[in-house]
């Protein structure tokens, strides 16, 4: 049995959108819980607003988990922004960066965590409403920072950014790291779903969301990334 597992949905999601792959982890022997966020939860954060709100759910879901299965270390799993937000959770460095931010700034969860995965995270940004955030995780914590932690960061190569026939993906593909003509999964580029140091897969044929069809909670996607939870 892989150790307990979290996972934090990604933005504007809910955790309901998560439960087919949190059922999906359990029958492989991995227990594992979605943190319950609905998806107006994430109102307060838009705008590049404070994402603490989020931290404060995940903390309280984390502290159950470590309780519950009576370990000193569980695993992350954060989906698109949660990968993100997952990397401001185990650092040390105060996340006081908004005037809403005047408590529950420092999270420091990283000897908390033996493995984060992220998927499909759009780990940088050119995007002037999310830069405030990224740019502090990216310049706090820089790749795979933290070296007692095991990062695997996993990023789907479905759709080819093109200005006529993926828009969509095109204008992703840009305002996250600056180039639409690439491979994503149809809103996150590959390159800005790696970080520099992890273990950093590609999987053919994978969409973003858990509405685009095949996606990284799809079973034989799950496949690729469970003997990471090990």
């Amino acid at each position: 049995m892989g150790l307990p597992t979290v996972i934090l949905p990604g933005y504007l999601a809910g955790a309901s959108e998560y439960l087919a792959l949190e059922q999906a982890l359990q029958a492989k022997g991995i227990p594992a819980s979605v943190v319950p966020i609905r998806w107006h939860d994430w109102l307060p954060t838009l705008g590049g607003r404070s994402v603490t709100p989020i931290l404060r759910k995940l903390d309280r879901t984390m502290k159950q988990v470590l309780q519950q299965h009576r370990t000193a270390r569980i695993n992350l799993v954060g989906h698109s922004a949660g990968g993100w937000l997952s990397r401001i959770y185990m650092g040390e460095k105060p996340y006081c960066i908004h005037p809403s931010d005047t408590e529950d700034c420092v999270w420091n969860a990283r000897e908390s965590v033996a493995t984060l995965v992220t998927l499909g995270t759009p780990h940088t940004s050119l995007e002037r409403w999310t830069r405030r955030n990224l740019d502090f995780v990216n310049l706090s914590y820089p790749g795979a920072f933290y070296p007692e932690v095991r990062y695997v960061c996993v990023a789907g190569r479905a759709v080819y950014g093109d200005r006529l026939k993926s828009w969509l993906a095109y204008s992703s593909y840009k305002l996250t790291c600056g180039q639409g003509n690439c491979w994503g999964d149809g809103i996150t580029p590959i390159s800005s779903a790696h970080l520099e140091g992890a273990e950093n897969l590609i999987l053919e044929g994978v969409r973003h969301s858990p509405k685009a069809g095949r996606w990284y909670g799809s079973p034989d996607s799950i496949d690729a990334w469970l003997p990471y939870l090990a």
